[in-house]
């Protein structure tokens, strides 16, 4: 419901159509604790957590786990709406995001995420986000 009010929002003040609108992810560098104040556009969402890989701060894309990581911390993600024809498709792995570790009726999006590696390599060894560790 709040993914839907926010875009909504954004769409009407910029004159965006509804239908052709999407999210876009973009990985901070930095922690909850950095912030102090919201952005002009979109959210900062933070506390998620990355099962199968962990988030490379320095290279600002997805590498391999490391040794007992099982679900490392990401950074503070900035999410804002734009339109589909504006989204990065390059170079990026769509992402699920479940609530829990439990996958299927926890599943709650998408978010595509910048990878140096093929898409299918995340895909493979279970990939996703999780809004709890």
């Amino acid at each position: 419901y709040q993914r839907r009010v926010r875009v909504s929002t954004q769409s009407t003040g910029n004159e965006w159509p509804l239908d052709r609108m999407v999210l876009s992810v973009d990985v901070t560098k930095k922690w909850k604790e950095d912030f102090n104040s919201p952005p002009r556009e979109g959210s900062y969402v933070h506390g998620l957590f990355m099962e199968g890989a962990r988030w490379d701060s320095q290279s600002g894309m997805i590498a391999d786990s490391r040794l007992k990581e099982l679900t490392p911390a990401c950074p503070v993600m900035f999410v804002k709406a734009c339109t589909v024809d504006r989204q990065e498709t390059k170079n990026m792995y769509e992402c699920p995001v479940y609530k829990t570790r439990e996958r299927g009726p926890t599943f709650v999006w998408t978010c595509n995420l910048k990878t140096k590696e093929k898409p299918e390599k995340w895909a493979i060894a279970g990939v996703a986000l999780l809004l709890s560790a």
